[in-house]
Order: structure tokens, then sequence, then C-alpha cells
């Protein structure tokens, strides 16, 4: 009985053991001012977060509406900033609602990002979800 008791132990604290390192910190920062200093003041906390933290340790989205869609567009200013949050890992994401209120395609917009169709709710839901929600 001993035994069976320690068994069952072992593999229940190594079951709790992988769930909790498979298990990663989320975090989404919202982009929605039309402040250039703004915008890479974001992309700095993104880096920061990703070095912190360990690439492969965090999830991180990039949630950009509203007025901050000017970082998205594809002749920003700062689409080498952009193309380096990809390519560190963190999805950037555009709302959908904002382009069309604008009148914006995808034609529009930078090269390689991914799309919501509503910033907000996509910032709510990951909210929901027990991701951290920034927003510099």
């Amino acid at each position: 009985m001993r035994k069976t008791m320690m068994v069952v132990a072992w593999l229940l604290f190594g079951f709790i053991g992988a769930a909790q390192a498979q298990s990663k910190q989320g975090v989404v920062v919202q982009i929605s001012d039309d402040n250039v200093a703004t915008w890479n003041q974001a992309l700095n906390v993104v880096r920061n977060i990703q070095a912190e933290y360990g690439k492969d340790k965090v999830d991180v989205e990039v949630v950009v509406f509203g007025n901050g869609i000017g970082l998205l567009q594809f002749d920003s200013q700062l689409a080498n900033r952009v193309n380096d949050t990809m390519a560190g890992g963190a999805q950037v994401l555009m709302c959908q609602n904002t382009m069309k209120a604008r009148k914006l395609t995808e034609a529009d917009m930078h090269a390689g990002i991914g799309y919501v169709k509503a910033g907000v709710v996509e910032i709510i839901d990951k909210q929901k979800q027990g991701w951290a929600v920034l927003r510099p």
C-alpha cells in the first residue's frame, strides 16, 4: 500500500511539474495611440520581456487598433522594428475593424502581420485567459 501511494505521488508530482514547465506567461501589448515614441516604447517592452523571460518561455502579442494603425501600415517609419519584433517570435496583430473604418485593406498593411476582427476583443479574451495586458 505504501509503495502504491509513493508511486501515485510520484506520478502526480511528475504531471504537475510537467504542466508547470509547459505553461508560458502570456503578455499582450496594446498599441492604440498615434505616437511614434509610444510605438518605439511598446516595441522596446516586447524586446525586454523576451530578454527577461526567454523567448521560449513567454508568448507575446502586440495588438494594434484605432490610432495606432500607422505603426502597421506598409510605409511605417518603424517597419524594420516591426520586422525585428516578428522575427523575435512575437505575434503582431492588426484590428480589422479599424482597417474597415479607415477603408484600408491588407495590401495597405505591413507584410507578415496577423489580423484579428476586433483588437479590443482580442485583448479582453487574452486577459480572461490570464495574460498580462500592457499599454506603454
